[in-house]
């Protein structure tokens, strides 16, 4: 029978931790003289509140090792609660929302995917708008700490392959959880400040860059405008595309980065496949563009941000690409299948998982021509075992499995054929806009009915964790061992 109190006590801890933070937005509609600052002083305290019950009620079981079946519900576990409490400012907040549509933004939020069922945003308080950028931030430095220990241990879609960059301490994996964060944290706040300081170099205010600095490195895509970047100037689109490649690169590369190890950053192939990838994207989209009679200079700077903006899966837009044709709609979709390197704030796929994947499909086709030969797959020169090959070919069949699932799920809600499919693609990838006129990068979520707002929401939550870390908890097996 599992132990739920040591993973009670440390949602208990995290739910008070994201009630302290609502303080920042209240102190923004403070200073801002909006009376809206109310919302939030009830929503930190109801939260806080529940989030202290919880931890001191479980601490009897606090201090012990998680096992790996308490590993597995807490990592999800934790990505549920925090988007119930994340969710009650909207509802009890200017947006007056429903708790469907709260909780579908503030999972949208937490797990950096961007879509919205917002709109109007120009005219929503600014403690408002800085707690959803505000959230993805949050997301987004959770996310690298759970791809840079808790996956990797719970061996799932590949990610064991990076035990090896040394955090592989599953018996203390909470202490070592604690400091992995905490030497991420200083590369993930001096890459806010920066992205900040050159949006604020670029035009824009002081509000708007902060909350679009968050936005960014955590390439979560919400913005404080409804035109998202198509308001600010040419400068920031190049600012924004710069922060975005940047935030999608492994984080540990720069923790090894300011250890003295340039090398290993310059050497990891992921990096340059995911570089080569937005240069392909950009010089294709640049041409299509300029064949079309844009100006070259705006053909590139539009094609650079939005495939940046969707490889990366930040969501943000500068243009309605669903108008550029439909070369651009169809690279645009299978751009935002790829995805970033492991252990970023980026989503999808990863880029790693279609290395491994071309690297088996390699040594089958030698080993077709050359019976007689070994070929054996290899990731960075190094050989590729049975386990993670194993893990990397389940996390694609599953993944395009619930892909599917979940876009004829929608259809039956009645959503049409493009918004059923891109949708499902958004939620699970993480993108945020989907294509189409409803849910394309000039509309949002709105209108879409409740249930399948809540397909969404459960879309996000699994493509967010590597869909098998959810998953496991499904089987009898789990529960019964």
């Amino acid at each position: 029978m599992i132990d739920p109190r040591p993973v009670l006590n440390v949602i208990g801890l995290l739910v008070a931790l994201l009630g302290v933070t609502m303080i920042f937005p209240m102190v923004v509609d403070i200073l801002r003289g909006n009376e809206h600052w109310t919302v939030f002083a009830q929503a930190s305290a109801i939260t806080v509140v529940v989030g202290l019950a919880l931890y001191f009620t479980m601490d009897s079981a606090g201090g012990r090792g998680l096992t790996l079946h308490q590993t597995f519900l807490l990592t999800t576990g934790v990505w549920v609660a925090l988007p119930i409490f994340g969710a009650i400012p909207f509802i009890i907040g200017a947006t007056d929302a429903t708790f469907t549509d709260a909780f579908f933004e503030a999972m949208s939020g937490l797990t950096t995917t961007g879509a919205t069922v917002f709109s109007g945003l120009d005219n929503l308080p600014e403690g408002l708008l800085f707690w959803r950028a505000l959230l993805q931030w949050i997301g987004g430095i959770g996310i690298i700490v759970v791809a840079m220990v808790f996956l990797p241990e719970l061996r799932v879609g590949g990610m064991q392959i990076f035990r090896s960059e040394g955090f592989d301490t599953f018996g203390k994996i909470l202490p070592r959880a604690t400091e992995i964060a905490s030497r991420v944290a200083w590369v993930y706040v001096g890459l806010t400040g920066a992205c900040a300081t050159l949006y604020v170099a670029a035009g824009m205010s002081t509000f708007d860059a902060a909350s679009h600095a968050m936005s960014t490195v955590a390439t979560g895509g919400f913005s404080t405008r409804d035109a998202s970047f198509a308001a600010f100037s040419p400068g920031a689109e190049y600012v924004g595309a710069l922060f975005m490649c940047l935030a999608a690169l492994p984080f540990v590369r720069y923790v090894q980065l300011l250890d003295g190890r340039p090398r290993a950053l310059a050497q990891d192939s992921q990096v340059w496949a995911f570089l080569t990838i937005i240069l392909v994207s950009v010089a294709a989209l640049s041409l299509w563009l300029w064949n079309l009679q844009v100006d070259w200079e705006a053909g590139f700077r539009k094609a650079l941000f939005n495939a940046t903006s969707i490889v990366t899966g930040t969501g943000f837009a500068s243009a309605d690409y669903g108008t550029w044709g439909a070369f651009a709609v169809v690279l645009f979709f299978y751009a935002g299948l790829i995805g970033g390197c492991a252990g970023s704030t980026s989503c999808s796929v990863k880029v790693f998982r279609y290395q491994l994947l071309f690297s088996a499909i390699k040594s089958q086709i030698q080993s077709i021509y050359s019976p007689r030969g070994v070929f054996r797959p290899r990731y960075q020169g190094r050989l590729v075992g049975p386990d993670v090959l194993n893990s990397v070919l389940s996390f694609f069949v599953v993944f395009f499995l619930s892909l599917g699932i979940l876009a004829v799920g929608l259809s039956m809600t009645g959503l049409d054929l493009v918004t059923s499919v891109s949708g499902a693609a958004a939620a699970l990838a993480n993108i945020g806009p989907g294509l189409g006129d409803q849910i394309g990068p000039s509309g949002n979520y709105a209108d879409i009915n409740p249930t399948a707002k809540w397909m969404l929401s459960i879309g996000m939550l699994v493509g967010r964790l590597e869909l098998l870390a959810v998953l496991t908890l499904f089987t009898v097996r789990f529960w019964r061992t």
